[in-house]
Order: structure tokens, then C-alpha cells, then sequence
């Protein structure tokens, strides 16, 4: 049963902190910026400041209930919903696109996305660039588990809204018996990297102003950046490989973060089994990738090859999406394999979209399970992940969501076909979308504005669906999840 007045009570939160949020950053315009684009920050946020505040009082007599697996669902989807559609409003008041294209824009960014309609980044107020990268950065963990996390009213039923909004198979790994103080570790490693990366990023020539917004977006896998030329405006080799380092951190399990800050030592991440697949692949692709560039000539030499193929290469696979060099100019090939990382993705329990590398692992383990008990049908085997044994509904979970993203994939691509999109430009924004990626190729190379409206809400809604993990969200389009 959905309780809808605990549903409201509750979506009053996540819209109280986007209007803060909003608030802070018309204040910044006031006083520090002084771009002229405070009241397109400030207005939105009073209006929305005090219908939130009055709507939560009027339900404060209500008593707060346990929060219930079905409500956890829908609550997890509407927020998505409700801030990208708030948080569109300054984006649509600066840059005058329309509806449509600002609620993509303000999406892409809470979702990590980093799929774009803009262009003309460089001349554009800074505090909406600013604004635009402290999205992706408060959507890289989840607003639901930030909403946790600051409101300990949410204890009772916490742990159900942190599996709704949480990626990956396993979702019991807590680091504390209360929810919130889960939640408060993983913020706590999140605000200690990023302050690493951007004072990486501002020793290495960036100015202040760049190396926070892109602190933001790297450590989030969100890939924004404050130029239309992305990383590449930089020119700086050093840059690019401070940027792989803190990508590959954004997309590494934060729980695992945190048991390695406290046992002080760096060997848990080759022990751990998913970062050390994770670390596999990206080595071995890219290698690959940067023999492939240079003897094509795509790039300058071995150590530009090999410095463009890792760069990218860990973009994808994090599906951070940033970019450093024209990729779309390289061979077709390479285009198959970027967007092929970007369905491997990152760990789960990360800020990374994909299907996740302990679902391929998991996945690959189930096939070669298989084929053992083809050949030795009266067999016992077990399949062990990290020393534990996996069970069958884990195992059947998990093939069941690699099918899904299959199917959910050639099902966005067609749709996309229909609005007039090459297969490629199709193919590659719905893996862009699904995967929370980010960019496109062939028409999309740019960016997403040749998409029409239908496209564009379209890719909106599979940005939310990927960045949920399918089902949360699909699930609401059943009617079991209706009945009593």
C-alpha cells in the first residue's frame, strides 16, 4: 500500500535543499561573481523555499511511518523527477532554452549524465557554470541518500530508500548499524576526495574557479566542464592523468574508500575483487586502444596515444564523458569500443553508471558455471564472489538485469530511429543516457540539441531509468506495484 500524503511529506525535503541550493548560488551571484544572474537563482528559490516549508508543516501532524519497499521505489523515482524539473528553472532563466531542453540539461546533471544542449560554455555567467558543476556533484552519491543522510527523521524506513537509490547487486555491504551514519561515512570520503582533486587540479595550472568545478564533476563521474572543449581547453597532459586518477577513484566502491582510510592500507583495493577486475579492464582496453591510435596515426606518437587511450578509455568506462581530444575523428572502431567500456561501467557502490563490473564479473562466473555442469552434470559447484559464496537469487538477479539493459537498449534505440536519428547517433545516445555517459556521436557528436523534443524527453526519462537501475523505476509501471 502507497501512503500518498507520506510520499508529499516526503518529497518536501529534496525540494527544501535544491531551493537552498538555488539560494546560495544567487547570494554568490550578489556577492562574489556579480553576473547580473542572481534573481534567475534567488526567485526560484524563495518561491520554492516556502511552498516546501509550508507543505511540511501542514503535514507535521501527520505521524511519520515506517517507509515501505513499494513507497521507497516511488520516492526514489519522484525526486528525480521533482529536483531536474526545479533544478531546470535558473538553467531555462540564463540560458532562455526551452522547457524541454532545460529539464534534460538540469537531469543530466543530478543524474552524472553530462549529455549537454549547450554550447558557448566559455562566455556564459559564472555562477550558473559553477551552479551547473555542483549539480552533478550533489547528484554524484544520490540526492535520496543525501536526504538520508542530513535528516535522521528518516532512520525509520532509511535503509529501504538507500537500496532504492543505491547501485549494484548486493546492497547489505553497511558501514554502520545506522543508516545515517552510512551515509554520513560515504559523504565524508566524497568531500575529502574532491577537496584532493581540486587541489590536484589548481597545483597542476588550473585557476581556482576550474579546478573546484571540475572537482566536481570528476570525483561525481559527471563530466560537465566549464568550456565547450572540455578537458582538451587545457592542454595539459599532467591534468589528464590527475583526472584519471580521480575518475577511477569516483568510480571505485565508496565503502571500500572508507576501509581503507581506516585500516591505513592501499592493498585492499587490488584485494578487493571487483577494483581489481575494474583496474584489469581499463588497463587492458587501453592499452589496446593507444597500439590502435598510434599505428593509425590518430594521435601524435606513443605517449599521446597512450595518454589520449587511457584518458578516454576511463571517461567512458566511469561514464564520466569527458573529452580531451576530437575522439569523433578517430576510427569507427573506437567508437564500438567506448561505448562498449561504457556498459562495463564502474563499481558498484560508486558515483559510476554501467551495468556495473560485478555484474559482468558475476555474469561471466554464471556462464562458466554453466558450462562445467554441461560437462560434468552430476557436478557440486560453487560460485564465489570475494570469498563468499553467491546465491541463486543474486546470480538470476543479475542475469536478469544484463537482459533488461539489452532489451531496454534496442527498445530506446528504435524510438530514437523513429524521430528521424541516424542508427549511430540513436545507439549512442541511448547508451550515453542509460549509462549516465554522456556523449554522443555522429549528429550528437557536438551536442544533444539536434535531438527533437520527443527525443529529448525521451533521453530525459533513460537518463532516470539508468541512473536508478531499471527496475525502481519500471517497476512502477506494473500493477502489482498498485495493489494492496
Amino acid at each position: 500500500m502507497i501512503r500518498p500524503l507520506l510520499i508529499m511529506r516526503l518529497l518536501t525535503m529534496p525540494c527544501l535543499w535544491m531551493s537552498v541550493v538555488q539560494f546560495v548560488f544567487g547570494e554568490l551571484s550578489f556577492m562574489l561573481f556579480k553576473d547580473d544572474v542572481g534573481r534567475a537563482f534567488a526567485t526560484p528559490a524563495l518561491i520554492t523555499f516556502t511552498i516546501s516549508l509550508v507543505l511540511l508543516l501542514g503535514f507535521k501532524k501527520y505521524p511519520l511511518p515506517s517507509v515501505n519497499t513499494r513507497e521507497a521505489m516511488l520516492f526514489a523515482t519522484l525526486t528525480w523527477l521533482a529536483v531536474g524539473v526545479l533544478g531546470a528553472i535558473p538553467i531555462i532563466s540564463v540560458t532562455h532554452i526551452s522547457f524541454t531542453d532545460g529539464v534534460f540539461e538540469s537531469i543530466s546533471a543530478l543524474t552524472t549524465t553530462g549529455a549537454t544542449v549547450l554550447s558557448g560554455l566559455d562566455d556564459m555567467p559564472p555562477t550558473f557554470l559553477m551552479y551547473r558543476q555542483f549539480l552533478q556533484w550533489m547528484g554524484g552519491l544520490g540526492v535520496v541518500i543525501f536526504v538520508v543522510a542530513i535528516l535522521p527523521m528518516l532512520n525509520i524506513g532509511g535503509m529501504r530508500l538507500l537500496k532504492a537509490e543505491t547501485p549494484g547487486p548486493i546492497k547489505d555491504d553497511k558501514l554502520s548499524p545506522r543508516v545515517s551514519s552510512t551515509t554520513h561515512y560515504l559523504w565524508m570520503v566524497y568531500l575529502a576526495i574532491t577537496g584532493l582533486c581540486a587541489l590536484s587540479y589548481y597545483f597542476a595550472g588550473m585557476s581556482a574557479f576550474d579546478a573546484i568545478g571540475h572537482s566536481f564533476t570528476t570525483v561525481s563521474t559527471g563530466g560537465f566542464s566549464t568550456h565547450d572543449a572540455s578537458m582538451g581547453y587545457f592542454k595539459s597532459p599532467l591534468i589528464l592523468w590527475i583526472c584519471n586518477l580521480f575518475m577511477v577513484l569516483g568510480a571505485v566502491n565508496f565503502a571500500l574508500h572508507y576501509r581503507i582510510y581506516i585500516a591505513r592500507s592501499i592493498r585492499l583495493y587490488w584485494k578487493d575483487e571487483e577494483t581489481r577486475g575494474f583496474l584489469k579492464i581499463i588497463t587492458f582496453v587501453a592499452l589496446l586502444l593507444a597500439l590502435f591510435l598510434f599505428q593509425t596515426g590518430s594521435e601524435d606518437g606513443l605517449w599521446v596515444s597512450i595518454t589520449q587511450s587511457f584518458f578516454h578509455v576511463i571517461s567512458f568506462i566511469t561514464s564520466t564523458g569527458f573529452a580531451a581530444t576530437d575522439f569523433g575523428a578517430w576510427p569507427a572502431v573506437t567508437s564500438i569500443v567506448l561505448i562498449f567500456v561504457g556498459y562495463i561501467g564502474g563499481c558498484a557502490g560508486s558515483t559510476a553508471g554501467g551495468n556495473k563490473v560485478i555484474r559482468n564479473i558475476i555474469s561471466l562466473k554464471s556462464i562458466s558455471l554453466e558450462l562445467k555442469r554441461l560437462v560434468h552434470p552430476n557436478g557440486v559447484f560453487a560460485m564465489k564472489f570475494q570469498g563468499r559464496t553467491i546465491s541463486a537469487d543474486v546470480r538470476h538477479s543479475v542475469m536478469g538485469f544484463m537482459c533488461l539493459a539489452a532489451m531496454v537498449t534496442v527498445f530506446f534505440t528504435i524510438l530514437l530511429m523513429m524521430t528521424g536519428m541516424s542508427f549511430m547517433a540513436s545507439l549512442s545516445a541511448t547508451a550515453a543516457c542509460l549509462n549516465v555517459l554522456g556523449p554522443g556521436f555522429a549528429e550528437l557528436g557536438s551536442n544533444f540539441s539536434p535531438l527533437s523534443d520527443t527525443g529529448t524527453w525521451l533521453m530525459s526519462f533513460a537518463m532516470i531509468l539508468g541512473r536508478l537501475e531499471y527496475f525502481t523505476v519500471l517497476v512502477l509501471f506494473f500493477p502489482v506495484m498498485w495493489r494492496h
